[in-house]
C-alpha cells in the first residue's frame, strides 16, 4: 500500500518570487519612519541590492531595516555578514519594536493593494511552472502553506493566480506559531502520512534537523529560492535533499 504524502511548502522563495515587492514595501514603510527617504519607489540599483540581500530576511518587516541600511550606503557585504547585530542597532535607532514594524509593514502592503492591486500582484509573480504544479498536487495529495508571511497576502496571490487552497491550510504570521510548531501539529493531524517540507532558507531547515520530534519529516532545500552559494554548499553536506525547480515541478 502506497504511503500518503502531505506536502508543506514555504511561500516566498518556493512558490512566489516576491523579492521586488518585499523590497518596495519595505522602502515605502521605511519612508514613513525616516522623512529623508523619498516616498516613491526606490532606485533600481537599491532593488537589485535588496534582491541579493533577500536570503537573510526571515520575516517581511526586516525589509524595512534592510532598505534603510542600503539607503544609508551600508555595504551589501556587511549586511550579509552581520545582519543580526545590524538589525539590533537599526531597531534601537528607529525606536520601534518588531511588533510595530510588522504592523507597519502589513498596513503598507494593504494600502498598496487597495490603491493598485494589479500592480501589486504583478510584483509577486509565481516561479515558472509553479501554478501548474500546484494544480496537479491538489489533485493528487494534500498540501499546506507554511510561511512567515501574513496569511491574507498569501491568499490574495493564490487567488490572483487561480490556485484554490482553503484558508485553514495556510499557516502564516497571523498564527503566532513557528514553522516547527506548525509541522508538529501537522504530524499529529496526519499520523499515517509522511510529511515533505520544502523550504529555501537553510537556517530554517537547520532547526528541523536538530529537533528530535521532527526527524520523520523529509526535508527539501529549494535551491531556486532566496539562498546563497554558501547555503547551497552547506546544504549538500546536511541530511536533507537539495532540489532544483525542475525537480520540484516533475516530482
Amino acid at each position: 500500500m502506497q504511503q500518503t504524502i502531505i506536502h508543506a511548502l514555504d511561500f516566498d522563495g518556493v512558490i512566489c518570487d516576491s523579492a521586488v515587492e518585499t523590497g518596495i514595501t519595505g522602502w515605502k514603510a521605511a519612508a514613513q519612519l525616516w522623512p529623508d527617504m523619498p516616498a516613491a519607489f526606490p532606485p533600481e540599483d537599491l532593488i537589485d541590492q535588496f534582491r541579493l540581500a533577500r536570503p537573510i530576511i526571515e520575516t517581511g518587516f526586516e525589509a524595512i531595516l534592510v532598505m534603510r541600511m542600503l539607503f544609508e550606503d551600508v555595504s551589501l557585504a556587511s549586511i550579509l555578514e552581520d545582519f543580526p547585530e545590524r538589525k539590533r542597532a537599526a531597531l534601537l535607532h528607529c525606536k520601534h519594536d518588531e511588533a510595530f514594524l510588522k504592523q507597519l509593514f502589513g498596513e503598507t502592503r494593504d494600502h498598496w493593494i487597495r490603491d493598485a492591486l494589479p500592480e501589486w500582484v504583478a510584483m509577486n509573480p509565481l516561479f515558472p511552472g509553479i501554478a501548474e504544479r500546484l494544480a496537479v498536487l491538489g489533485e493528487q495529495d494534500t498540501w499546506y502553506i507554511v510561511t512567515t508571511k501574513q496569511e491574507r497576502f498569501v491568499s490574495q496571490i493564490l487567488e490572483a493566480n487561480r490556485i484554490a487552497l482553503p484558508a485553514e491550510r495556510i499557516f502564516g504570521l497571523d498564527r503566532n506559531m513557528s514553522k516547527e510548531q506548525v509541522l508538529l501539529q501537522l504530524q499529529e493531524e496526519h499520523p499515517e502520512a509522511v510529511l515533505h517540507f520544502v523550504e529555501d532558507r537553510l537556517p530554517t531547515l537547520g532547526n528541523f534537523i536538530v529537533n528530535d520530534a521532527l526527524q520523520a519529516i523529509k526535508l527539501f532545500f529549494a535551491d531556486w529560492g532566496y539562498n546563497t552559494a554558501r547555503d547551497k554548499r552547506r546544504a549538500a553536506q546536511l541530511p536533507l535533499e537539495v532540489i532544483g525547480l525542475d525537480d520540484f515541478l516533475n516530482a
